[in-house]
């Protein structure tokens, strides 16, 4: 795209040369533009950097926005510190404001826009948890003025001592703000509100600020400035920055591809890098009992959502960045140390756990973590924290809280119990059929749970088998085996049973279970609920009778049509994007169904589907994205399938593999070794795989041994156009 490459140049850095580094090849207006739901935004940070900044539109094609954010301090959440750039002279600073936009280049080292309704700029790079920026004044007549707020009205800014101070409140945390500018302003003014206005006066072109948050200290704040920016140059802070990037974006080289094909490999892998986010702050960090720790020498990460990360973006970053992946593991203790029950979080946030989705997926990213060798981590007091957590809260989804008579219900039963799905949930009224814990959008979820939390147990019976008891083992893996108990053989779907244990009818498994299916299912109806086994494939194939049904009932999804016009069962199913027949790419459960094929003999059944699918629904483009990216979750996929493998189980070391788009991948590894994947006659036609040889001896197995990547194996796939 030609508007990056202008877009650098105008910062006052080198054009693009032919021989482009890593960064210059991300695109971050891919899914600017969503298909139904969440766009993905132009975040700008270091890679897994504290102070995160996005632009003010929700969507690109926004045109009038509100205040400048200085900092987004959770993924997809609300911005802090709010700035207004006023040019006009005379006006109320503290009047309603709102803007519009143009000329926005976002990259992830510095990001640029032009207010055009005031005639300012903003041009703005990251550090750590720092950043600088640069107001642009350009109206002949007008004054530089900048108003400052706090996000929400519980926070106050306040000018001191020639610097600017402020709280905002964040997840009931407090944040605090320092800022200095390269100029002082000639007047304050204060609203009584805590608001700040500071005029630079009319002749002001320009404003720098150098700014960082903290939730330790203003003082912390203070020492980020000082640390992190040395001085007012922009291009020399965004050098730095783009070193960084290329750092973490060279882990992974490629060769070959279209231009268009590398571009949205290398802004996948951006997005992987936005979370979880490093808080630690000169060695310490807010916990979630609300106390400031040390970190002793083991940095201290958050804002992670583990029903999107555990599947992908956990497994590639045990091979990236496996020190890192131990320190976010010992962070999941802490949180786990730090709150009264003692509960590992599933959406761990800054002060506590958002418990969001379905399921309990920790124990799947520990699991993986541990048998694909991440070393440091406490893992007895990881699964006592796992097993304890999974015994006394409840599995309600979207609840927090401990375990009520539903929790009891599935253990007597095997299965989350269902009830008939009803409009508004008002024939629910007796407490064992409806209980207050249970929120009313969300409902059971009784299939999905069940599925769940079966996988959940196996990974904690394969800790258990380390770091357990016996009897440790004997519970968690019976517990492993209840998605069984919601098989019906008859349709060859996971059914919803009452607490009778009778089956609940259903007419059409396309449209059962109400309003995104949550009556049973969740986000997705009962077609991407039959795969969602990962933990006991074989298993599942034994349920079908054998591989060849196991085949015909794959064969029948991806061709089944719409029960209804697309934009009705789009309503119905608002997170069911980039269908082909009922399997819908645009969400989480989905990612491991098209590598199942080469688990039944059918390898290219796989590599056709998983190529047909990158072309479709990942593209160079602002409607690139098939679905919510939810920060790395679906970007990981991406990564993973176009380098031409992907992990079906987290929890095993292997990999299936798929069909690599490149003609060689080379991944740098922490331990030195460089693990190495040639395809030279890959293209858009030669797809199929029909030789796999690794460090020269030929390999008949559609799995790749992660012990393969960490010993830095060299692998030569032999591609053709036809399978």
């Amino acid at each position: 795209m030609r508007i990056l490459a202008v877009g650098v140049a105008s910062f006052g850095l080198a054009a693009l040369s032919l021989a482009q580094e890593p960064v210059d090849l991300v695109n971050p207006e891919i899914g600017n533009i969503s298909h139904m739901l969440v766009p993905t935004f132009q975040t700008t940070q270091l890679p897994n950097g504290m102070l995160r900044f996005v632009p003010p539109c929700r969507t690109f094609v926004d045109d009038r926005v509100g205040d400048v954010r200085l900092v987004v301090a959770g993924h997809r959440r609300p911005g802090l510190f709010l700035v207004h750039p006023l040019s006009t002279k005379g006006a109320d600073p503290f009047s309603p404001w709102s803007c519009t936009l143009d000329q926005l280049h976002g990259l992830p080292y510095r990001c640029r826009m032009f207010i055009d309704s005031e005639g300012t700029s903003v041009d703005l790079v990251p550090a750590r948890r720092s950043a600088l920026v640069s107001f642009g004044f350009e109206r002949p007549d007008g004054a530089a003025t900048l108003v400052f707020s706090a996000s929400n009205g519980k926070g106050r800014m306040t000018w001191k001592g020639g610097a600017l101070f402020g709280t905002d409140v964040f997840m009931g945390a407090t944040a605090y703000l320092y800022a200095e500018f390269d100029s002082l302003p000639q007047e304050t003014r204060d609203d009584g509100n805590g608001r700040v206005a500071l005029f630079f006066g009319d002749g002001a072109r320009t404003v720098r600020m150098r700014y960082a948050y903290s939730f330790v200290s203003s003082e912390t704040a203070a020492s980020a400035v000082a640390k992190e920016i040395p001085d007012w140059s922009l291009d020399s802070l965004a050098a730095v920055a783009r070193r960084e990037w290329n750092a973490k974006l060279g882990k992974i080289e490629v060769t070959g591809g279209t231009e268009a094909e590398r571009r949205v490999f290398y802004t996948a892998l951006y997005r992987c890098y936005e979370r979880m986010v490093n808080f630690t702050e000169d060695g310490k960090y807010l916990g979630y009992d609300g106390r400031v720790h040390d970190a002793a020498g083991i940095d201290y990460y958050n804002d992670d959502w583990s029903w999107d990360t555990f599947r992908a973006a956990h497994p590639l970053m045990c091979i990236l960045e496996p020190t890192e992946e131990r320190a976010k593991l010992t962070s999941y203790i802490r949180m786990a140390e730090q709150n009264p029950e003692r509960w590992v979080p599933t959406f761990p946030q800054l002060s506590g756990d958002r418990h969001g989705m379905n399921g309990f997926h920790p124990p799947a990213i520990f699991l993986d973590a541990h048998v694909k060798g991440v070393e440091g981590v406490d893992w007895r007091a990881a699964f006592k924290a796992l097993a304890h957590t999974e015994r006394t809260s409840s599995r309600l989804p979207w609840f927090r809280g401990p375990r009520c008579i539903i929790d009891e219900q599935h253990d007597r039963l095997g299965y989350m119990p269902a009830i008939r799905e009803s409009d508004d949930g008002k024939g629910w009224r007796r407490d064992d059929e409806w209980p207050r814990e249970a929120t009313h959008d969300e409902r059971r979820q009784a299939v999905a749970v069940t599925l769940a939390y079966s996988y959940d147990a196996w990974c904690l019976q394969k800790l258990a088998e380390e770091f357990g008891t016996a009897n440790d083992v004997d519970e968690f893996r019976a517990k492993s085996l209840r998605y069984r108990n919601l098989w019906n053989a008859d349709t060859q779907f996971f059914h919803p049973r009452d607490k009778e244990g009778c089956w609940i009818p259903i007419k059409d498994y396309r449209m059962a279970g109400g309003q995104g299916g949550r009556d049973y299912y969740d986000e997705n109806n009962a077609w991407t609920y039959i795969w969602d086994v990962q933990h006991d494939i074989p298993g599942l194939i034994s349920l079908f009778g054998g591989a060849e049904a196991f085949e015909r009932k794959l064969d029948r999804m991806f061709n089944e049509p719409l029960p209804c016009e697309r934009w009705n069962f789009l309503a119905k199913w608002p997170d069911s994007s980039g269908m082909m027949g009922m399997f819908s790419m645009g969400n989480e459960p989905s990612f491991h169904i098209p590598y199942l094929y080469s688990m039944i003999g059918r390898p290219e059944k796989t590599q056709k589907l998983v190529r047909k699918i990158l072309k479709a629904w990942f593209r160079d483009d602002m409607m690139g994205m098939c679905g919510d990216e939810d920060g790395g979750g679906m970007s990981a996929f991406a990564v993973f399938s176009m380098m031409g493998f992907y992990p079906v189980t987290p929890g095993k070391p292997v990999y299936v593999w798929g069909s690599p788009v490149f003609k060689k991948v080379v991944i740098h590894q922490e331990n030195g070794r460089d693990f190495i994947i040639e395809a030279p006659d890959a293209t858009e036609d030669a797809k199929y795989v029909r030789r796999i040889v690794i460090d020269g001896r030929e390999s008949r197995s559609v799995e790749l041994e992660h012990s393969s990547i960490a010993a830095g194996a060299r692998v030569e796939l032999q591609m053709s156009t036809r399978p």
